[in-house]
């Protein structure tokens, strides 16, 4: 076993004697793993790889847990253009959807159980999620703290009356801590995200070492991607601002490292709702710590860009993307269980532009969530709504053709981009918001989380002209598109063309040569390219004939080398 990695970051955090019988504990634990954990079908990524962003039971039928039922129709609809599920939290839990967890090592047995979560995994790679920085207060590790167990009774963050938590950084507007009644009497518990939700001590190691214990078990389900949920919270220090710290980083690593040894094949993905330059620190050194990193200023500069009719900006930030090594990239996405983030929006668009982002959600029928500034302001933290709403106004008057172009093409930018595509499942099956449901929970992100009845989901995608079934078969073109060409390796390279301010365009350059040109018109005017093909794409010198890979017409050059976009249209373009 080669601990060569794992030592100096166990005596970074705790020092030289815990930090050494801390690595005795690890080794112990990573014996009992090794030689036992599953050999992957495939290792690494390519062009091929898309996620499937989705509830564990997201969509029901009588008589079957909805985690059967999901494997029943995930394999029937997506398993041509879907490679790996992201299956959301399916332990037990008690509150926010599932991100509260009662017990890391269980399904809940409301979703379905281990056997159902092994089916998936013989038609799709699997990501799990590790919700790693909290706890539900209804765990046993939570109750034992409660009512006296030694053993829990260092497992969560219990600041000193006189500690300084002036500086913590706030993703929500809710104390930072509360009051609970112990067998040793009141106890103020550190709760970033709820009441409900316990910070667990990571400045005890016995936390950590169980931590990879249940990180490891996952993988012995069957997890191939490993997402890290809200991250950068995972070291707490007061006098600091309790985000992004070092020691968060070190974890990280650590994590990365046992990885290595045992299960080389397992990728990390940071989940970090924050700026992007503190969002891609995550990925360390390109070798070190993250393999993927969500890509969370995509969703809003994609918006952004929609709803003003120019990518300028979102071409600038694309053409500024660096990756510190080539074997790292970004996890995009445009829409997901959570909101459009709006932190990441800062420092790239002005605070004016940010507040026109917001104002548009809101009259589309979107919600916004705020969180707590360190001088008690409230700011906006995140878009509630639909991504098909956020770029359609509901109360608008356009066609019905002309939305889902828009939502369609917006996706063509997702699928182009450098990275791996993730794609959740109300995107995919053309969903509206479900502002009811809002109204039931009482809480704003459950206006994209509506769950679905199967058999009216099956009507739907089945019926001529549905709204459901057109943009299915306008994703899942893409995506069999993209799928089918090397040039939209992960790794490929990507360079941003200059096509006008109503077209954003990027060309994708595969490491053997292949050559595609994604041509993206944002605004609904028509627009005319006038380039040189071999100076965008290194196509033949002198090319007059292009074929797009979409439609599969080939389309001839006007005069002079002039290219027509139909308002929203999208053409990946190779040489004829």
């Amino acid at each position: 076993m080669n601990t060569t990695k794992m030592q100096p970051l166990l005596v970074q955090l705790y020092g030289e004697q815990i930090g050494t019988s801390a690595l005795n504990q690890l080794t112990s634990i990573l014996d009992q793993y090794q030689g036992r954990l599953p050999k992957p079908r495939t290792r690494g990524i390519s062009q091929r790889d898309a996620v499937l962003i989705t509830y564990p039971d997201q969509i029901q039928e009588q008589g079957k847990s909805p985690l059967r039922t999901l494997v029943e129709f995930s394999n029937q609809h997506f398993a041509d253009f879907v490679s790996t599920v992201h299956i959301l939290p399916f332990y037990p839990w008690s509150s926010d959807d599932g991100f509260s967890v009662i017990d890391y090592r269980s399904v809940d047995p409301r979703s379905g159980d281990w056997q159902d979560i092994q089916a998936l995994g013989k038609y799709f790679r699997l990501m799990f999620d590790a919700v790693i920085n909290h706890i539900s207060i209804g765990s046993a590790w939570f109750q034992g703290m409660l009512h006296g167990d030694d053993r829990y009774q260092d497992y969560f963050v219990t600041p000193l009356e006189d500690a300084d938590l002036t500086q913590v950084v706030r993703p929500r507007a809710l104390p930072l801590l509360t009051i609970f009644s112990t067998t040793q009497g009141e106890k103020k518990v550190w709760t970033t995200f709820s009441a409900d939700q316990a910070d667990l001590n990571y400045q005890n190691p016995a936390v950590l070492l169980e931590i990879i214990d249940i990180l490891l078990f996952y993988v012995s389900q069957g997890a191939e991607f490993i997402r890290l949920d809200a991250i950068a919270y995972l070291w707490k220090e007061p006098g600091t601002t309790s985000i992004h710290l070092p020691q968060t980083h070190w974890v990280i690593q650590l994590v990365r490292a046992v990885f290595d040894e045992v299960a080389s094949h397992v990728m990390l993905i940071t989940e970090t709702n924050v700026p992007h330059a503190e969002n891609i620190s995550y990925f360390g050194d390109g070798t070190n710590e993250a393999q993927m990193v969500y890509n969370f200023s995509l969703p809003p500069l994609v918006l952004h860009a929609f709803q003003t009719g120019s990518g300028e900006t979102l071409a600038r930030w694309t053409a500024g993307l660096k990756l510190p090594s080539d074997k790292v990239t970004y996890f995009n996405f445009l829409a997901s269980h959570d909101g459009i983030g709006v932190n990441p929006l800062r420092g790239i668009l002005p605070e004016a532009e940010i507040e026109s982002v917001v104002k548009t959600v809101q009259k589309h029928g979107g919600l916004v969530s705020y969180r707590s500034a360190s001088d008690g302001t409230q700011v906006s933290y995140e878009l509630n709504i639909n991504y098909f709403d956020a770029l359609n106004d509901p109360q608008g008057n356009d066609p019905l053709e002309v939305q889902i172009q828009r939502f369609v093409t917006a996706h063509a930018i997702l699928f182009a981009m450098a990275g791996v595509p993730g794609i959740y499942f109300h995107s995919l099956v053309g969903s509206r918001g479900w502002p009811e449901g809002v109204a039931q929970t009482g809480r704003h992100r459950t206006i994209n989380r509506e769950i679905l009845s199967r058999s009216l989901l099956e009507n739907d995608l089945a019926g001529p002209g549905s709204l459901r079934k057109r943009v299915f078969e306008g994703l899942s073109r893409l995506l069999e598109v993209r799928a089918s060409s090397p040039a939209f390796h992960p790794h490929a390279s990507q360079r941003v063309m200059d096509c006008g301010k109503p077209v954003f365009g990027i060309a994708r350059l595969s490491p053997a040569g292949e050559a595609v040109l994604c041509l993206h018109n944002i605004s609904g005017d028509l627009w005319n390219i006038e380039f040189d093909a071999e100076s965008l794409v290194n196509f033949s010198s002198g090319a007059e004939r292009l074929t797009d890979l979409i439609s599969r017409r080939v389309i001839h050059l006007g005069q002079g080398g002039t290219l027509e976009l139909h308002p929203y249209q999208t053409m990946w373009l190779v040489r004829a």
